[in-house]
């Protein structure tokens, strides 16, 4: 593994578990953190790779917010993770983004299958994601008033810590 992905990854990993962190306690991501997270990522990638290390780095936060958007509008996600993928899209760039963004929705989906084994909601949630991807696949782009953030009663996950576990995974398979 070359000294960059070191210390891509390496700052990849802190950003995350930071965020983590946080959101395990407060289930809030907040600006201070994802803003210049994003930053530092493409200014990274800049001075590592020039102007192909700029571009890659835009492209990586592209994709995790253009991937995650319609979730985000259908309020099945909270707009502080959407900006944690976007800025870890920024440091890991194009090429890595799409390994983590599936790792850490693979990661949530573990998490929530023992949560609702666990409340004894299975039935209930798999009416939730069968609204969401309705949503989600059908773009109609409205919340469901049951599934979304703002309702009280609705069980939730911080997906922070769901990001974390895959962001060390990810660094992890490199070595």
């Amino acid at each position: 593994m070359t000294p960059v992905l070191h210390i891509t990854w390496g700052f990849a990993a802190v950003l995350a578990l930071v965020a983590g962190w946080l959101d395990w306690r407060s289930r809030r991501l907040p600006n201070w953190l994802t803003v210049p997270g994003f930053c530092v990522g493409v200014l990274g990638n800049a001075i590592l790779g020039g102007i192909s290390g700029a571009k890659t780095s835009l492209a990586g936060a592209g994709i995790a917010l253009l991937v995650l958007l319609p979730v985000v509008l259908l309020r099945g996600l909270g707009a502080g993770d959407w900006k944690l993928m976007g800025a870890l899209g920024a440091v890991v760039g194009g090429g890595q983004i799409t390994a983590l963004l599936f790792a850490a929705i693979l990661v949530a989906g573990f998490f929530a299958v023992a949560q609702m084994i666990r409340q004894r909601r299975v039935f209930v949630t798999l009416c939730n994601l069968w609204a969401l991807l309705c949503g989600f696949f059908l773009l109609g782009l409205k919340p469901h008033p049951e599934i979304s953030l703002e309702n009280p009663a609705a069980n939730t996950l911080p997906f922070g810590v769901a990001v974390a576990a895959a962001t060390i995974l990810c660094a992890a398979r490199l070595y």
